[in-house]
């Protein structure tokens, strides 16, 4: 199946991440949505500003993808709603969120959620490096290349 068009959810993607889905979709044709609220300031044609309620951006790309779609986003929830409808979900750093495995996944962050409930600490996220950026287009762009 190859993309239609994809979604970036752009309140959370580093600038990289969506100049890179900027680009690679330009080379490959297909359409790049960009979806932040206001409090983000994103340049392009392809460009919607959402309001600042929570989940709003995710909402509207929900919304609005269709199948043979891809969702760039960081939010594991959004992504297997996505997957709900048939979609692609690709994060980030360059991991594809699959249908056989998105379960796993919202286990391991309520987990995390109901031990930070509970007082306990988990880490954040680490500083993005190069090679995530390199990873992020390696996928995207076999995605793109590839089905």
């Amino acid at each position: 199946m190859y993309i239609i068009t994809i979604w970036v959810d752009a309140d959370g993607c580093p600038r990289r991440v969506v100049e890179t889905a900027k680009r690679l979709a330009a080379e490959n044709q297909v359409r790049c949505w960009t979806v932040s609220n206001f409090h983000h300031q994103i340049e392009g044609e392809f460009h919607i500003t959402v309001d600042d309620t929570s989940q709003s951006a995710d909402l509207y790309i929900l919304n609005r993808c269709q199948l043979g779609d891809l969702v760039i986003t960081q939010d594991i929830g959004l992504a297997a709603l996505v997957l709900g409808k048939k979609c692609r979900a690709l994060g980030i750093y360059g991991q594809e969120y699959r249908e056989d495995t998105i379960d796993l996944i919202l286990e391991m962050r309520e987990g995390a959620a109901k031990h930070r409930r509970a007082g306990g600490r988990t880490k954040g996220p680490k500083r993005r490096t190069e090679a995530d950026d390199a990873a992020f287009e390696t996928a995207l762009d076999h995605i793109l290349k590839n089905g």
